[in-house]
């Protein structure tokens, strides 16, 4: 029987290209540019999955519409503002997935061939354990930034993991944020009320990390002159990061080993063991399997942390995200250095920023961008005022030659291909439309005119 899908989108373009793609795949497709326009097709046909826009431009939403039809068809959500809060609303809702535009067809066609092949008994049940085991959405920033491809994956696996109780390793280069998918994992939990409590395993010797973790007995050693609670009791009812878990000593792995294994820990000093609860996240810059095989990590510890293992991606693999994540870092730069906070870059210095390598990542990007901040004295961040690793020759060429692969690489039509970039430079600008019409070369009215053809909510000021 052939499949059929209902696709919901406020852009007419959006739906007939949707159509296309499903069409192509053997799969009929319904349409409605209207929530209400769609409930009304539900209630009188039946459909094998939604994929809806989130942003409808209507008092309803898609996540509405997931509401609604949850239990009756599996929902995808698409969006053009794809953020970690937005992905961890679809999943706590009970979508089905989450993608974000500009999408890749063949992205869209695997999540939708995944969905069609489960049953609707199957799915309606999950629907339901989904939304039983909802996980607790917090409405604090999660300090994520990104809405490149392989971060909206990122965070849809922080979606999926935080409700649960299995520890999770975190792994990446140094710089790339791992204590914050930690804190947002945590922020997005259940546990989300009770400590988030950091360990950097590599900043300590073995006999003070020992008691730093664990506490310690008055007298226990020399300098012990009371009952000390360690870290991981001040844990309680929260999550453990552990950061650094590669730097520890083997004799380090086989009491970290214990304590997970048991759900306990042993003051130094003491004969009795304590039980503890709280979740443990740990990360590493380290390949793990390697050490595990070249003997110095502990396998075991190994398959104990790893239950979910989340990458994080380095920034060179996520270059559309550079604009947005310097964009935030120099507003706030020039907050603490008392500069006027509508201090921005220049097309020139934004390009060098995108060519560089990054081999620290953001943590690389946010002090070079500190640096600039400081330098500069005009309205604009030149390419003068960028550290002068920035400026070398080869970087210079670079930035000249890069494409904007992600804009074309599925080869759009003409009218796409100038959505996408209006969207592009619009999160350059973090939604201010004044600078989005400077880098245009436009006027805010011409903005405006094309924000309203392609169907784009304009934000900010």
């Amino acid at each position: 029987m052939t499949k059929k899908i209902l696709v919901i989108d406020d852009d007419a373009a959006s739906c007939a290209l949707l159509g296309e793609i499903f069409a192509a795949q053997g799969w009929e497709t319904a349409s409605a540019l209207a929530p209400q326009a769609a409930l009304s097709l539900a209630a009188r046909e039946t459909f094998d999955l939604v994929v809806s826009d989130i942003n409808l431009e209507a008092a309803q939403t898609g996540l509405d519409i997931l509401r609604e039809m949850r239990g009756r068809a599996p929902v995808i959500l698409v969006t053009g503002f794809g953020t970690l809060d937005a992905a961890v609303e679809a999943s706590r809702e009970g979508a089905w997935d989450f993608i974000s535009k500009p999408f890749k067809v063949e992205e869209v066609v695997a999540a939708a061939r995944r969905a069609l092949s489960r049953g609707k008994a199957d799915d309606a049940a999950e629907r339901a354990e989904s939304s039983a085991e909802a996980l607790s959405a917090r409405n604090e920033e999660a300090g994520l930034v990104g809405r490149s491809p392989v971060m909206i994956e990122l965070y849809k696996e922080i979606a999926r993991v935080a409700p649960s109780r299995s520890t999770v390793l975190v792994v990446g280069e140094s710089g790339t944020g791992k204590e914050l998918v930690a804190r947002s994992i945590h922020k997005h939990s259940p546990r989300a009320e009770k400590p988030f409590v950091p360990v950097n395993c590599g900043a300590l010797t073995e006999s003070l990390l020992e008691a730093e973790l664990f506490g310690h007995l008055r007298g226990a050693f020399t300098g012990a002159e009371r009952d000390r609670k360690g870290l991981w009791e001040e844990a309680e009812g929260g999550t453990l990061f552990l950061d650094e878990i590669g730097e520890t000593s083997p004799a380090m792995q086989v009491k970290l080993l214990r304590a997970l294994q048991e759900g306990e820990i042993r003051r130094v000093g003491a004969t009795k063991a304590v039980h503890v609860d709280a979740r443990v996240v740990a990360a590493t810059n380290r390949d793990l399997e390697r050490e595990v095989k070249a003997g110095r990590f502990r396998e075991d510890l190994f398959y104990r942390l790893s239950v979910v293992t989340l990458r994080v991606p380095p920034l060179r693999e996520r270059r559309s995200d550079i604009p947005l994540l310097a964009d935030r870092f120099l507003r706030r730069a020039a907050t603490n250095a008392g500069r006027a906070p509508h201090l921005r870059f220049s097309g020139d210095a934004l390009a060098l920023l995108a060519a560089y390598e990054w081999n620290g990542n953001v943590r690389e990007l946010e002090s070079a961008v500190e640096y600039a901040a400081l330098r500069a004295r005009g309205a604009e961040v030149a390419p003068e005022d960028l550290p002068a690793k920035l400026r070398a020759e080869s970087v210079r060429e670079a930035a000249a030659r890069a494409p904007l692969a992600a804009l074309y690489e599925d080869l759009p039509s003409l009218d796409e291909l100038e959505r996408r970039y209006l969207l592009h430079v619009l999160e350059a600008a973090g939604g201010n439309r004044t600078r989005a019409a400077e880098i245009l070369r436009i006027d805010r009215r011409t903005l405006y005119r094309m924000a309203e053809r392609f169907q784009i909510k304009l934000e900010g000021e």
